[in-house]
């Protein structure tokens, strides 16, 4: 009895990782994500080492998850993969507050994003 296995939601050449409570706004994160959409992950890992934005480390280390879930569970080839998606959702945010003047209260927010990679693989031209 139990339940039958889950569909696959990608197609058989593609690989795709997914990070939560990522600690940035998806404005922030989505124009580290619009720098590596289309790229391979060779040069798109090198774009996220050498990138000053803050949140481009955690970026870069779901990138590379995303290359090792291609290669040891898909069995893709790593020097054909590319960025094909980089999606990012808003997630929770955390309300603070500070003191204002007057006894009033200045509200602080600090939102949380979460990112989707896909990787595809290339289809070699014959």
């Amino acid at each position: 009895m139990g339940k039958r296995p889950a569909e696959r939601s990608i197609a058989d050449n593609e690989a795709m990782a997914y990070a939560r409570y990522l600690r940035t706004s998806p404005q922030k994160l989505n124009l580290v994500a619009a720098s590596i959409r289309g790229m391979k992950c060779e040069k798109a890992l090198s774009e996220l080492q050498f990138s000053h934005r803050r949140i481009s480390g955690e970026v870069r280390k779901l990138l590379q998850s995303a290359i090792a879930n291609a290669e040891n569970n898909h069995q893709l080839d790593v020097d054909q993969l590319y960025v094909a998606e980089a999606t990012v959702g808003k997630s929770v945010v955390m309300k603070r507050w500070r003191p204002r003047a007057r006894g009033r209260v200045g509200q602080i927010k600090k939102p949380i994003s979460n990112l989707r990679l896909i990787l595809r693989e290339r289809e070699e031209i014959d």
